[in-house]
């Protein structure tokens, strides 16, 4: 007798794992249409989802709300900061404005070595083989254009004027490499550095600001402009930021590597900076500091 039921119940069990494996393999196949059970199931198990993942989305949009709250209230005490020192700065500007302007009537003069007449002009022309090194401008001698005239984009130097025709003009970039292209530079900060742009870094795609005395302090991101001591560009164009500064070969000056503020790759329109101050005779000297070259 128990031997029986023991065959039974394996004969309940194989067809159990056979009816199992039926409606498994009758699930999978393509069906247009589910049965009833299935639906319901599937309906069920829609329904808990919507029920929990709403309250969780909720949620999870309740406390994002409550961090966009937090930066936002952050940006604007920021920002708020921000405004208070631009009208601080501003009303600084103004009034050093007034007092440079009723100084210069004063000692009965108008022009400063910042002083320019900017001269716009287009790209036309750029070497593949000396892309770093040379652009064309279509503008010459006809349009006042001469030779060793600032060259500027909106952003900052970008070089200066190397040979002019009638109509057109050769620009040489910071970025080539001629140890003849040299620029007298400041470094601005609470005690002015002088120095000169001379070299190109073309791993690391930074200007060299030589001739820096030794027992200069200079700290990363201050301002580089030229200095308008040499001569040819006015003070105050824009160069770029340093971003390091170490000892030259012999430990008597100092380098600074300066990250450039204009884009010497993509470069379509420019201006021409005419000084209008004039300049001292070739080869002279103003200040200790040479013309630029």
């Amino acid at each position: 007798m128990p031997q029986f039921f023991l065959n039974k119940r394996l004969i309940i069990l194989l067809v159990s794992i056979i009816v199992l494996v039926a409606l498994i393999g009758f699930s999978l196949r393509e069906r247009s249409n589910l049965t009833w059970p299935e639906q319901f199931l599937k309906d069920t198990t829609g329904w808990v989802q919507s029920l929990v993942s709403k309250p969780a989305h909720y949620l999870a949009g309740f406390f994002e709300n409550l961090q966009d709250l937090q930066n936002t209230y952050e940006e604007n005490k920021e920002l708020k900061s921000r405004v208070e020192k631009i009208a601080s700065l501003e009303a600084e500007v103004q009034e050093l404005k007034k007092d440079n302007k009723d100084l210069r009537e004063v000692l009965d003069e108008t022009r400063t070595l910042r002083d320019f007449e900017p001269l716009p002009a287009t790209v036309i022309g750029r070497n593949p083989d000396r892309w770093h090194e040379m652009i064309i401008i279509d503008k010459g001698k006809s349009n006042g254009i001469k030779k060793n005239m600032a060259v500027v984009t909106s952003s900052g130097l970008i070089g200066k004027v190397k040979s002019v025709t009638q109509f057109s003009s050769t620009v040489q970039l910071l970025s080539a490499m001629d140890p003849k292209n040299r620029i007298s530079a400041v470094i601005q900060g609470e005690t002015e550095v002088f120095g000169f742009v001379q070299g190109f870094d073309d791993k690391q795609k930074l200007l060299l600001v030589k001739a820096i005395p030794s027992g200069a302090k200079i700290e990363k991101d201050q301002a580089v402009i030229t200095s308008g001591l040499g001569g040819v560009f006015p003070k105050g164009l824009t160069i770029g930021k340093v971003v390091e500064v170490k000892p030259d070969q012999y430990g008597l000056n100092q380098t600074a590597l300066v990250k450039p503020g204009a884009d010497f790759y993509d470069i379509e329109n420019v201006i021409v900076i005419k000084r209008l101050m004039t300049q001292p005779e070739e080869g002279a000297l103003k200040d200790g500091k040479e013309q630029e070259l």
